[in-house]
């Protein structure tokens, strides 16, 4: 039986995706999906943004910069998730300024300013169709709209506003000519009086502010550390106070100041963090596709895996099953690791030639319209998990159990730490892999949850309690790396197993169900035949 070229099964998947894309200008107007978020979504958020904001107040949100993928080649553009959240706009060089109060203007009024990117028809031939001002309109429904270089002469003072709300500006911002990003940005800090502060400083302390925890200190601190030698970092008092002091009260009082220092940029994380934490019907919708096309995936790769595959045959199939289902994209790197590979957290390179009868880890998820899936299964390259393999993978789906009963309102994600911990420390007890519960961060290094939306890592609360419509993942693993201080029987097994929960007023809801997460299911699912089993290509023979 010849199985499929990895090649072959990725250049499929990106045939059959070529126009499904986030960006919708490659399709005519008939032939474009039905559910994308609607105008009236992004507006009904922006005003959710305003009954946020206080008196005197403007938000003002970039869209993101394009990057360089190869020589004149950028990578596929993905907009600013807060922009198109706020908007429904997907292009770059671009800034929307949303208004607390209703400013006047000679005979008229308005309450936002959009400024967009040219049209440009001989640049459309080669990119694509822009919306410009009059698409702006007409498709996202907003009034007040201008090109971009338009803004720099626009008579609006924001230094009159008590509070100019943003957030952290990307250093790296290129553009075309005054409608370009960087000169919206520089625009933006001259009518602001915005101040030059370090951006990776400036990154890092939002991290600790948006992020930081009691129970995750130590976490922040390890990632933190390669940068203490910055000169930024040395001079900065509140990064100085928490490495010197770690502790609770610390980091309250560290989080206090980041709020009073940089206020602005507070407030925009704040507002952003409690709108995008909670998702609306209409995101729900979209969220559910995006996992269910990504549990689906996985459930395929179980029936088609084969010992003498390679880690990226396995991604090709998931990456053909998310387009053949309108997927744009995934929603980050596809990490497919077999053995000791699976033992390395985020594992991208995929490069491994055969599986043999090892463990494969894939976490995969798709992205539809924006919003990305989160789903990870472990399964035997051969159907059947060894006894070993499945002691592991037992205690990884117990514990992850424990934690879909705390699944529900009023839950905090400490609770969530306290229970994986506790649940897979003493399963390791057990199995003799470690003596005391103090060790257990050799052998489960990261969290066991995050938000789940527009980001993979999403905007969302961390330090209050769960609240009905998060979506959330549960994940917790264990990775024994060869070397290790045990038997050697256990060495290179990597097992996550990674679920996406709607959080309820009572209990949760496994949106990833599609999965099959039991060992016992998972063998059931790789005894089936697979629809890839037939399929034939032509050697490679390049020496012909």
């Amino acid at each position: 039986m010849k199985l499929l070229n990895r090649s072959l099964v990725l250049a499929a998947a990106i045939c059959l995706g070529a126009f499904t894309g986030f960006s919708q200008t490659a399709k005519t107007a008939e032939d474009t999906p039905k559910d994308y978020l609607s105008a009236a979504f992004h507006a009904g958020r922006r005003q959710a943004l305003r009954d946020l904001m206080p008196a005197n107040s403007v938000a003002v949100i970039f869209a993101y910069p394009e990057r360089l993928f190869s020589n004149d080649v950028n990578y596929v553009y993905h907009p600013n998730p807060d922009l198109y959240y706020f908007s429904g706009y997907k292009e770059p060089d671009a800034v929307l300024l949303v208004f607390k109060d209703t400013q006047a203007a000679g005979d008229s009024s308005y309450n936002e300013l959009f400024f967009v990117r040219k049209r440009d028809p001989q640049r459309e031939q080669w990119t694509g169709k822009r919306l410009g001002v009059e698409g702006t309109k007409t498709q996202l429904g907003f009034k007040r709209v201008y090109n971009g270089d338009a803004f720099a002469n626009f008579p609006v003072d924001l230094k009159k506003f008590s509070s100019i709300i943003y957030d952290k500006l990307p250093d790296d911002a290129t553009g075309d000519g005054a409608g370009g990003l960087k000169a919206l940005i520089s625009t933006f800090k001259a009518k602001a009086g915005v101040p030059d502060v370090d951006k990776q400083l400036l990154s890092d302390l939002n991290l600790i502010n948006q992020r930081g925890t009691p129970q995750n200190i130590d976490r922040i601190l390890n990632y933190l550390k390669p940068k203490l030698n910055n000169e930024a970092y040395k001079k900065n008092e509140l990064i100085q106070l928490l490495v010197s002091k770690p502790d609770s009260a610390t980091l309250v009082t560290v989080k206090a100041k980041i709020n009073a220092d940089f206020s602005s940029m507070a407030k925009f994380t704040e507002y952003t963090t409690q709108l995008r934490g909670i998702k609306t019907p209409e995101e729900l919708d979209l969220l559910k596709k995006s996992i269910r096309i990504s549990s689906i995936a996985h459930a395929e790769v179980m029936k088609a895996v084969k010992p003498n595959m390679s880690e990226r045959e396995l991604e090709g199939i998931l990456l053909y099953v998310h387009k053949n289902y309108g997927a744009e994209d995934e929603g980050y790197p596809p990490i497919i690791g077999a053995g000791g590979n699976g033992c390395i957290l985020h594992y991208e390179e995929n490069s491994r030639m055969h599986l043999d009868n090892q463990l494969v880890l894939l976490d995969v998820g798709a992205e539809y319209h924006g919003y990305s899936a989160d789903v990870t299964r472990t399964i035997p390259a051969n159907g059947k998990f060894t006894e070993a393999q499945k002691a592991i993978y037992q205690l990884v789906y117990d514990a992850q159990e424990e934690v879909f009963k705390l699944c529900k309102q009023g839950v905090t994600y400490s609770d969530f730490e306290t229970k994986t911990g506790e649940i897979l420390a003493n399963g390791l007890i057990k199995l003799g892999l470690i003596k005391t519960a103090a060790e257990l961060r050799k052998y489960y290094p990261h969290g066991v949850s995050h938000h789940l939306g527009l980001d993979v890592h999403d905007k969302g609360a961390y330090d209050g309690e769960l609240k009905a419509g998060m979506v959330i993942t549960v994940e917790p693993g264990i990775y024994i790396p060869a070397g290790s201080p045990c038997d050697k029987k256990w060495w290179n097994i990597g097992v996550r197993i990674e679920d996406d929960i709607l959080i309820g007023v009572d209990k949760g809801t496994n949106l990833s169900a599609d999965a099959p997460r039991k060992w016992q299911d998972v063998e059931k699912m790789a005894a089936q035949p697979s629809i890839f089993d037939t399929a034939k290509f032509p050697d490679l023979d390049t020496k012909k």
